[in-house]
């Protein structure tokens, strides 16, 4: 284990974590729980991943082949669905596990790629498979679309799993599988890339499904993505249209995020949070390159901004979580997803407080294979809270400086192992929450998601990584963005609706242009039309394009009482192409 070498090199008397002395012999019996509870929790998880994908999984009976559920929870919350990005990331995880050499995993994973293949051909409510339909967030289990009102769509399900099929069809070219790569891989890749590259620039719904803006996880994910899939297309001699174009151009967005100090999960959107979200940490161990150097456009786990961002975002729950109360700076908390969170009344996730271990042991990697740290004025904060005396530098592999650094890094990460091990219950299920003030599981039981990112987490801190995907060749920015403007349709509303002296007529819908529902925030019509014999009420509105949303008319009196227009929810999508137009005819209900 990584343990013992940073162990021999620290002072035989003590270990010094932050500002507090350890004798080495109570750190040795903690890190031994540790270990012991790393390799059966990654049994556990191994197990409980399995468990949740058709046909076979024991949670998963009567579900086709190669489709993965959510969490087999059908109630308070009912998870029984499949997303494609929770597909996309478990899967990304047992096959980085098959190229390890795990050869069990092979036909679960030849069984995703027909299943994904089928899921495409899906028509939905964002969408039919050629014209946005693969926005489409989630799934039924028996690989029918999804027709309820939902947060759509959602652009980071392609590029995830084309990164996850990716990084199966360059082991099959390198093994002698060329012509499955091209043929049955290819295929499903190539429909997820040509998505990418047509949304990359269009507002969409984040990875928590509720915020409808540009976000940092969607555009990173896409980044990665589009380089590796246009190497791949090369390999295989394959076209990749506008793969490489695009590639730049993203990561050139993707620097709109940093806020000088931290990542701002969520721009172009109103949403009265920080942005300080767990969102930019799992985007940092999505784009993780092995290969790469502590790049800061790419936000890669070792480099300063998302050290920075680390602090940032873990130190936003110190204060808001009943378990956190007393655990000192430079020691690992309970994380969430953002702390603004009201969703179950909001608390920690067993995958968030992976996540930040999992950044840190991915950096730990990085300066290993750098040979050195550099701490500067950006991750200085960062670095303080663990060797309070560390000064801005470089310092190399051998140096006591560099092994005292490192030694702290990684037991900060295990101390986030630790989190998860104590609100862990016995049998090592993980849920998706646990109560922040009791620590006990809450929401969905056994949530994929979970199990996988114990898994992802557990081989950073065994040193076990994927392939590269490109990022050294791949990691600068143009000097100016192009195609960054929100891709928008004007929408012209008209809907016919008898009114009284002093009443107005608004839209209002779950896009952030039409208020996120919120009255307050409606989009007012026009009267300028109206007679008795045509009672018009009308606006243009630029709404992104392709987009499938629902919404509402509501009236508003004098007084400011508002009333709504009787359900269901009205549904459009709006029309395709950058100032494209379209109109909308209704009637009030």
């Amino acid at each position: 284990m990584l343990v013992t070498s940073f162990l021999r090199a620290l002072p035989a008397a003590l270990l010094f974590l932050g500002t507090n002395a350890i004798p080495v012999e109570d750190h040795q019996k903690r890190q031994a729980s540790i270990d012991a509870f790393v390799t059966s929790e990654a049994a556990v998880s191994i197990q409980g991943v399995l468990a949740n994908i058709g046909a076979d999984g024991s949670k998963a009976q009567g579900v086709p082949a190669g489709i993965v559920i959510a969490s087999p929870s059908r109630s308070s919350p009912d998870y029984y669905y499949t997303w494609t990005r929770d597909a996309a990331l478990t899967y990304k995880a047992l096959i980085e596990r098959f190229v390890s050499g795990d050869t069990s995993l092979r036909q679960k994973i030849d069984e995703y790629v027909s299943a994904q293949a089928y899921l495409q051909t899906v028509s939905n409510p964002s969408g039919a498979p050629d014209s946005g339909g693969l926005g489409e967030p989630k799934f039924n289990v028996d690989r029918t679309a999804f027709t309820g009102a939902w947060g759509r769509p959602q652009r980071d399900g392609p590029p995830l799993r084309a990164t996850a099929l990716v990084i199966y069809a360059n082991w099959l070219i390198a093994n002698g599988n060329q012509t499955y790569a091209a043929n049955t891989v290819w295929p499903v890749i190539a429909k997820d890339l040509g998505y990418a590259v047509t949304y990359w620039n269009q507002t969409g719904f984040d990875l928590w499904e509720e915020v409808n803006g540009s976000s940092f996880f969607t555009l990173s994910a896409t980044h990665r993505a589009l380089v590796e899939g246009a190497a791949l297309a090369t390999k295989l001699s394959q076209t990749c249209s506008g793969c490489a174009d695009a590639a730049p151009q993203v990561l050139c967005f993707m620097q709109s995020f940093w806020t000088g100090s931290y990542i701002d999960s969520n721009i172009n959107v109103n949403d009265g949070r920080t942005g300080k979200d767990v969102n930019s940490i799992i985007s940092s161990i999505h784009t993780f390159d092995p290969a790469a150097a502590c790049t800061d456009a790419t936000f890669q786990p070792c480099s300063s901004r998302a050290l920075a961002n680390h602090k940032a975002v873990t130190d936003s729950f110190r204060t808001v979580y009943g378990i956190n109360s007393g655990i000192a700076q430079g020691k690992a908390v309970a994380v969430g997803r953002y702390f603004e969170d009201v969703y179950y009344n909001g608390n920690p996730w067993y995958l968030a407080t992976l996540a930040a271990a999992e950044q840190l042991y991915s950096a730990a990697y990085q300066w290993d294979q750098l040979g050195s740290v550099t701490v500067d004025s950006t991750s200085l904060a960062f670095f303080r809270d663990l060797v309070p005396s560390i000064a801005t530098g470089t310092y190399a592999k051998g140096s006591s400086t560099y092994t005292s650094i490192l030694s702290a890094v990684r037991t900060y990460a295990d101390g986030y192992i630790a989190v998860v091990q104590k609100y862990t219950p016995s049998n090592g299920g993980l849920a998706e929450q646990f109560d922040k003030s009791s620590g006990s599981p809450l929401s969905a039981a056994d949530l994929t998601w979970s199990y996988a990112a114990f898994l992802t987490a557990a081989d950073r801190r065994t040193g076990t990584v994927g392939p590269t995907w490109g990022e050294p060749s791949n990691n600068t920015p143009p000097t100016s963005c192009t195609g960054t403007v929100a891709c928008n349709a004007q929408i012209t509303f008209n809907v016919r609706a008898t009114t009284t002296f002093g009443e107005n007529v608004f839209v209002v819908g779950q896009l952030t242009q039409l208020g996120n529902w919120d009255p307050n925030s409606a989009k007012p019509l026009s009267a300028s039309k109206y007679t008795s014999s045509d009672p018009l009420w009308y606006a243009t509105i630029d709404l992104p394009a392709s987009t499938a949303f629902e919404y509402k008319y509501i009236r508003k009196s004098s007084s400011g009482a508002v009333t709504w227009e009787s359900d269901p929810n009205m549904s459009y999508t709006t029309s395709a192409g950058c100032g494209s137009s379209a109109s909308v005819n209704d009637t009030w209900r």
